[in-house]
Parts: C-alpha cells; structure tokens; sequence
C-alpha cells in the first residue's frame, strides 16, 4: 500500500536518494591498480570520469550559483491550479519506497490514473521539475496524476529505472484507489526520457497483463540508434535543448552494453507494438528527436494502433515546459485534452 504523505518514511529512505548502485565506481585495497589509483585521486576530483562528468551536469541543471529574478519566471504551477492538491506518496518496491507525487484535481473519484515519469536524460531531474507540466494535465483533465521519482543512471544504469516506474504502476493497478483513483482507466505519460520509460511500460506491462489504455509521449526517444535519424544528424550537433555530446552521454550512463540498445524495454521502437495501446506524440521539428518520434509513430500505424501526432513548428525539445511563453505549448496541452477522453473509454 502506497503510504499517503509520506509517514514512515524519510528523505533518505527513499529509492531516488540511494547512492549504492552497480554503477558507482568504487576502488578496493586489494586492486593490483590501487597505488595509482589513489594518487590519481591527489590529482584530479572526482577521481572517476563519470563522476566528474555528472556533477557540473547535475549541478548546472538545479541552476546551482545563478541569481534568479523572480520577476522574470512564470507563474508556478501552485499559482496556476491551486485547485489541484499534491500530495506525497510512498510507494513499496522490492528496492525502498518510491517517492511519487499526487496531483488531484478537485471532486469525488473514483477518477481516471495516469503515471507520469519526468525527463532528464536518465541522470537528473524529479517530479517537482514537472509541476507545471503534470498539474495542466490534471487540471484539464480530470485525471490524477502520480509523478514518479525513479533511480538515475549511472549509479543507477538500465533497467532500475524502468523498474522503479513498474512497481508504480503495479501499486497504481493493485492500489490505486487509495489515492482517490480508478485502477481500471490508467494512462502512461512521460517526458524526454521520461517518455522513453513511459513508451516502454505497455511493453513490459504486457508480460504482467496489466492494463493501461493510452500513452501520452511527449518529445520521447524510442530508439537509441538515434544517429540514423536525418533530423538527430541536422540538429544534434548544436542543439540548445539537448545535442549529441549530451546524449552520448545519456545513452552511455543508462544502457551499459552495447546489446541492450536493441532491448525494446530500452528501444521501445524496436519491440513487437501489436496491442499497443493508442498513442499520443508531442513532437517539434526543431527537436533532433522529431524522426525518431516520426518513425515510431509509422511502426505503432503499422502494428495497427491507433495513433495522434502533434508536429509544433520550429518547436524544440520540451517547448511544452512553461506556460505563457509559446501558442505551441497551449496547443500541445489541448492535443492532450482531445485525445484522453476517448482513450479513457478503452
């Protein structure tokens, strides 16, 4: 049972904060290496390259050391739905209780589900991240939304991630009427690789037969051979947003063998889509993702599923994350409006 705001379980506890993982590097006395080890160490910290790599990402990301003008950031998402409440959900896993965050919208349930795994390349990121995001989807749609706080690579390489969002969606299915849901109209969102973990649920659900009636993917990667697609090739090299040298990294943090690359729990593009529930794609054409978005839009049409794309002109990857800026990010959240009340109705 998901514990509702969070009693019993600290800060600490929780799955997303471990920092045990098989893909911390670690140097023991015993290593014939172990000499220059350490004094590469005295030279350089951290001493490991992924670890030198990650912390300006991480750090960067937060917007550590920059002086924000309040006055120049849109309304946040609190200001924006206060009708929505949000709660704290501690949800079990064979791994620690996982941190979700519970956005409601107002009125008696049971309502319709939906697990919304944020982005951030597999190695930052968390749900507060998404707020606006994920309290808009609520808001409009009447929907309760559970934002999931899963582990991140490269501590935490595939599939722990993927996992953390099954043991979701598990507790959602078996439990979700505890937070006010109906376990029998559940819908998957994700951004980003969020969106990659989102895509690959159906997939991995299956095997269990647990029912979800839609995805909702906004600007995902479905395929990691991504540098076969004209428009990662175009865009990549000097992309804002995100670019090659980012996703390299991306890739190289979450997949650790070259093999699981054509994984389809990782690669969703490239696993058997018949039965797939109907999809949604937010996708723009300035995103070096949009003909991976494209061509998995085709393989899923192919598999016979029923599938909406929305192309944002001269949109780039995540151009959905903040409100009064963009006509395209009001357009892209009314394409999630149409799109889940007949999802909905399975």
């Amino acid at each position: 049972m998901g514990d509702i705001e969070n009693r019993g379980a600290a800060p600490s506890d929780f799955v997303d904060a471990r920092a045990d993982g098989p893909g911390v590097v670690r140097i023991f006395e015993d290593d014939p290496a172990a000499p220059f080890y350490r004094l590469l160490s005295k030279l350089r910290a951290p001493v490991a390259m992924r670890d030198m790599m990650m912390a300006p990402v991480r750090a960067c990301y937060r917007g550590e050391g920059l002086a924000i003008d309040p006055a120049e950031l849109p309304p946040g998402a609190a200001q924006l739905y206060p009708q929505v409440s949000v709660s704290t959900l501690a949800v079990p896993s064979d791994a620690g209780p996982i941190r979700c965050e519970c956005y409601a919208p107002p009125g008696d349930g049971p309502k319709p589900l939906m697990l919304y795994v944020h982005g951030g390349g597999f190695v930052v990121g968390r749900s507060e991240d998404t707020a606006y995001v994920t309290s808009r989807i609520a808001a409009e749609n009447d929907i309760i939304v559970v934002s999931v706080n899963y582990r991140w690579a490269p501590e935490w390489p595939f599939p722990a991630g993927l996992d953390d969002c099954m043991a979701v969606l598990r507790w959602m299915r078996d439990r979700g009427a505890d937070a006010g849901g109906d376990a029998s109209r559940i819908v998957v969102c994700g951004d980003s690789a969020g969106g990659n973990l989102a895509a690959a649920l159906p997939l991995r659900g299956r095997e269990e037969r647990i029912s979800i009636l839609a995805a909702v993917l906004l600007c995902p990667v479905t395929d990691f051979h991504f540098e076969e697609f004209p428009s990662f090739e175009r865009l990549a090299p000097t992309g804002v947003v995100i670019d090659a040298s980012f996703m390299g990294f991306a890739r190289g943090a979450y997949l650790t063998k070259l093999e699981q690359w054509r994984n389809p729990w990782a690669s969703p593009a490239l696993g058997d889509l018949n039965g797939y529930p109907r999809t949604l794609l937010i996708s723009g054409t300035a995103d070096p993702l949009v003909d991976d978005n494209r061509a998995f839009a085709e393989r899923l049409t192919a598999a016979g599923v029923a599938v909406t794309h929305f192309i944002g002109e001269a949109m780039p990857h995540g151009f959905y994350f903040f409100p009064g800026l963009l006509k395209e990010t009001d357009a892209a959240f009314a394409a999630i409006a149409r799109f889940l009340p007949a999802a909905l109705q399975g």
